[in-house]
């Protein structure tokens, strides 16, 4: 605890510790309960992982265009990879580069840890943790995540623009890039030699994939007993409905987020931290 020259101040901190620590013991007993456990996560729990944001402070898009004069949602289309691939290339490319090098946090661990062991430790089943991401970074799996429903898709893996082709390049850490198309050099070639690749990730405009989307209702149809939304502002509809219908039916609802979100007034606790500061000192009570 840090103490101020002012009273005032040592006061309110003591008083946060104090909150924040009974928050915790609260969540951690939530957890010892709950037999299928959901976890909806977003950008905030990577950047414990040093992943950067499209925006804010460290943000890799702060500026109001590209350098070819597009918002950055129009250079990261599904249009703009149709009409000029080589602009949606290059953004790709310099997500691609920041992220390089990135672990799962400790959040990532924890969740993996409730799944493969927590859980299954009390149900005898597999099934009883799922993940929700809008991360295409793909730390769950790296943590060992099996039931992770990543929405928005996996920037690792890469399809061909074919139609007809079924042919996938998933890229783990070390593998060599694909070689580069004849139409640009920032654009990789399909193995099949007729056409590019693109990432499988949903681009801004494009339509979510109907497989995960029937994914996520089929489990949330089965119920879950505890919901946690992790490092998200909330503002998609498919991300906070689970929240809102869990808080509605009485099911415990926790969010771990600094800043206050879509979902803040209706969850049954609010932890006002990162991640890795929450997960751990839960993790500690539950070993």
């Amino acid at each position: 605890i840090i103490f101020s020259s002012d009273p005032s101040i040592s006061i309110y901190l003591l008083v946060f510790a104090s909150t924040m620590n009974a928050q915790i013991v609260k969540v951690a007993e939530y957890i010892k309960k709950a037999k299928r456990i959901f976890f909806i996560t977003g950008a905030g729990l990577s950047a414990d992982s040093g992943m950067p944001t499209y925006r804010g402070v460290g943000g890799l898009y702060n500026g109001n265009t590209t350098d070819e004069g597009f918002p950055i949602e129009v250079a990261l289309s599904g249009s703009m990879l149709h009409s000029r691939p080589e602009v949606t290339w290059k953004y790709l490319r310099q997500i691609e580069s920041a992220c390089k090098g990135a672990k799962p946090s400790l959040g990532h661990q924890f969740i993996a840890w409730i799944e493969r062991e927590y859980i299954p430790k009390k149900t005898n089943k597999t099934d009883g943790v799922w993940v929700l991401t809008q991360n295409v970074d793909g730390l769950h799996h790296a943590a060992g995540s099996k039931n992770v429903i990543d929405i928005h898709g996996d920037f690792r893996r890469l399809l061909c623009m074919k139609r007809s082709c079924t042919k996938a390049v998933t890229l783990e850490p070390g593998d060599p890039e694909p070689p580069a198309s004849k139409l640009h050099p920032l654009i990789p070639s399909c193995p099949c030699g007729e056409s590019v690749l693109r990432p499988d990730v949903v681009l801004f405009g494009e339509m979510l994939p109907v497989e995960k989307l029937e994914t996520l209702q089929s489990e949330l149809e089965q119920g879950f007993d505890l919901v946690f939304t992790i490092g998200t502002t909330s503002v998609f509809p498919y991300i906070a409905q689970p929240v809102m219908m869990a808080a509605a039916d009485g099911i415990p609802t926790v969010e771990i987020n600094p800043s206050k979100t879509e979902v803040s007034e209706v969850v049954d606790v609010h932890l006002r931290t990162t991640a890795a500061d929450a997960f751990k000192q839960i993790w500690d009570l539950l070993k």
